[in-house]
């Protein structure tokens, strides 16, 4: 494949990217309002499309891998070229980043002080519990991980491998507008929409990581929380993921993530023993009790709209704009294992250690707030997520060392993410698996100076960004549509046509 940059691509998507931030240093206000506009109508008009579009997803995924055709090997090896925990760790690192410790600390805590509206009322405290965890698996769980990488990671590696297309998003289009559309202008603009979402998308993580670890500086260490500390948080993260990047795929972000699982483990480890054990090992069967026998009634909730708009629709949007990227970098990491085992990874296996996950940090809290009223929540008022994470680390034995640990650990799954994200960008913007590192470099710099620039711009820039990432998920949406019905009609017209072939 040829190593040339996709020149309108590049223009298209870096254009975009600094008129956004010059936009948001000029006149905040209008950005945030302008943003704020395209936020209400994407969530009244899609919302509903959405969480149909998500169940779908992962039913048919689920069924698909029943199927004697998911016994197919992907791509163009026999062999895998990462062991199943590398592969694994990979996964799990890229694609939990964004809510790996500040939303699982803070969301159960949120849904337990204000429980969610699907929920009939209780003042039973351990109930309240268990359904704020039930909310927080629907939020992080089978919905969410499906649409990051199950159908639409298949239907790539089967066009690119089998067919010849480029391992970018446009060509989860192929199907619909055919090979000459998919490699003209309409390609392009695919590509530029998918890569503006997903910068949006891992921007937003990195300006928050900023004020995160500030705050939990300031609370550990003593250290001032201003914007100079922020902005050395920022520029310690992107001088991470960019060396990374220029190490490659099979060094940098593999090394990364081994060293996250071994870290995450360790702590998750420590707070299940030195915790409130019972609480979260009932918390975890209580909730997924819930999760389960009320699954369809949660996923397709549409009665209390504005609350929708700041929970499951939000973290909809926020994963549907991540979908096509990380279906590339799923595809790349994923050649030589069958579809099945791709499809039980990211559908089951990774929404269950997700939901483990969310259970221990989140339960922590919870099983504090039950024993001791206000211990978590007071420090949690005005929706504060690093304020939750320091108040459970500081009830537990060597509270100091556990809270800077897992400062150090939210930064490196932040990390893992952008720097699978540079690669991903960097293989759509060149058609080759193997980008040539100043491209990612640019990118992984681009996005840091992009979130140090809405920093400086206040808080509010930041978190316009993330009500942005909602706006982009409009077109990925369609992006990702044609996954639902192709991929299963590609991986099944292979292996009918593999049945008929004598041997």
């Amino acid at each position: 494949m040829s190593r040339q940059l996709n020149g309108p691509l590049f223009g298209l998507t870096s254009g975009f990217t600094l008129a956004f931030c010059i936009w948001a240093l000029i006149d905040l206000t209008s950005l945030s309002e302008a943003v704020g506009a395209g936020f209400s109508t994407a969530v009244a008009v899609f919302g509903w499309a959405w969480q149909a579009g998500l169940l779908l997803v992962f039913l048919i995924s689920i069924g698909l891998a029943i199927h004697p055709a998911a016994r197919q090997i992907m791509g163009p090896v026999n062999k895998p070229e990462f062991s199943g925990f590398q592969w694994g760790s990979m996964i799990m690192c890229t694609l939990l980043a964004g809510g790996g410790v500040f939303w699982a600390a803070g969301e159960p805590m949120a849904h337990y002080l204000s429980p969610p509206p699907i929920f009939e009322t209780t003042t039973d405290t351990r109930q309240l519990a268990a359904q704020a965890l039930a909310q927080s698996f629907m939020h992080w769980g089978f919905l969410a991980w499906s649409i990051l990488g199950s159908l639409s990671a298949l239907l790539l590696m089967d066009l690119h491998h089998n067919h010849g297309y480029p391992l970018a998003p446009r060509t989860l289009m192929a199907p619909l507008i055919g090979r000459t559309r998919t490699m003209g202008w309409m390609g392009t603009t695919i590509d530029a929409a998918c890569i503006i979402a997903v910068v949006a998308g891992t921007v937003g993580p990195i300006g928050f990581l900023g004020l995160q670890v500030g705050f939990g500086l300031n609370a550990l260490l003593g250290m001032p929380n201003t914007l100079l500390t922020q902005l050395s948080v920022i520029l310690a993260l992107v001088s991470l993921y960019t060396v990374s990047a220029l190490s490659g795929v099979s060094k940098g972000i593999q090394l990364l993530s081994r060293l996250n699982i071994l870290l995450g483990v360790s702590l998750l480890f420590f707070m299940v023993v030195a915790g409130p054990t019972a609480h979260i090992v009932q918390g975890f069967g209580d909730g997924m009790l819930i999760y389960l026998s009320d699954f369809f009634k949660m996923a397709m909730y549409r009665a209390d709209a504005d609350w929708l708009g700041w929970w499951t629709v939000f973290f909809w949007g926020w994963f549907l704009g991540y979908g096509p990227m990380m279906a590339i970098f799923i595809a790349r990491i994923s050649k030589g294992r069958s579809a099945r085992s791709m499809i039980v990874m990211v559908s089951i296996i990774a929404p269950l250690v997700t939901n483990v996950w969310f259970c221990i940090i989140g339960g922590t809290g919870l099983g504090l707030e039950l024993e001791n009223p206000g211990s978590v929540s007071t420090a949690f008022e005005g929706f504060n997520l690093p304020a939750a994470l320091i108040a459970i680390t500081q009830a537990l034995p060597f509270g100091h060392v556990i809270g800077i640990l897992f400062l150090i650990l939210t930064s490196i799954f932040v990390a893992t993410t952008g720097d699978s994200m540079t690669y991903v960008i960097s293989v759509a913007m060149t058609r080759q698996e193997d980008p040539p590192p100043w491209l990612r470099v640019f990118w992984g710099v681009s996005m840091g100076i992009m979130a140090a620039v809405l920093l400086t711009a206040g808080e509010s820039g930041v978190q316009s960004l993330q009500s942005f990432i909602v706006v982009t998920a409009v077109p990925v949406f369609f992006v990702l549509l044609p996954s639902i019905w192709c991929a299963p009609k590609q991986l099944l017209q292979r292996w009918s046509q593999q049945k008929s072939t004598p041997h």
